[in-house]
C-alpha cells in the first residue's frame, strides 16, 4: 500500500492542468470523502469532486501547484504550496463572470489531507482567495460596504 504522502502527491499530480484526471483524483477518496474549499465554504462530494477540479482548470487551464513543504503525521498530511496559473477562462461570481484577463496567479495555500486506510477522507484547502481575486483584478468594493454599514446603522 502507498504511504499517505504518496497518495497526496498523486492527487496533486492528477490535478495539474497538463495531466488533469478528475476521475483518477476522485478514485483516491473514500466513498464518503469530501473536498472542502474552506475560504468559500464549499464542500464537494462524490461526482462533484472532479467537477471542482475541472471547473478551476477551466478558468486557469495551466494550473500548477508548487509544493513547498509536505509533512505527514499519522493519517494527516499537511502541505504548504502555491497555486499558480493564467486566467484564461471566465471566473464565476455571484454577480456574474469575470472575463479572462490573462493575468498570472500565484496564491499562497495550505492544505490538510485526512486519510483512512490509504484513501482520502477529507481534503481541506485553505487558499488565500483574496490574493487570487486581487491578482485577476477583482478588488473589494469598500465604498459599497461602507455605505451599506452607514445605512444599516
Amino acid at each position: 500500500m502507498r504511504s499517505n504522502e504518496e497518495v497526496v502527491r498523486e492527487a496533486y499530480r492528477l490535478a495539474e492542468g497538463d495531466t488533469l484526471d478528475g476521475p483518477g483524483f476522485r478514485a483516491l477518496f473514500t466513498e464518503d470523502g469530501t473536498f472542502n474549499d474552506m475560504p468559500n465554504s464549499l464542500t464537494f462530494r462524490g461526482d462533484q469532486i472532479p467537477q471542482a477540479l475541472t471547473g478551476f482548470a477551466g478558468v486557469f487551464p495551466d494550473v500548477h501547484r508548487e509544493l513547498l513543504g509536505i509533512h505527514a503525521i499519522g493519517d494527516v498530511v499537511a502541505v504548504e504550496l502555491r497555486i499558480q496559473g493564467t486566467h484564461l477562462g471566465a471566473f464565476p461570481t455571484p454577480a456574474g463572470e469575470i472575463g479572462p484577463t490573462g493575468n498570472r496567479i500565484d496564491v499562497p495555500t495550505a492544505d490538510l489531507w485526512h486519510l483512512r486506510d490509504g484513501k482520502i477522507e477529507s481534503f481541506n484547502c485553505y487558499n488565500a482567495a483574496n490574493v487570487l481575486l486581487a491578482q485577476i483584478g477583482a478588488t473589494p468594493d469598500f465604498e459599497s460596504a461602507i455605505e451599506a454599514a452607514r445605512t444599516a446603522a
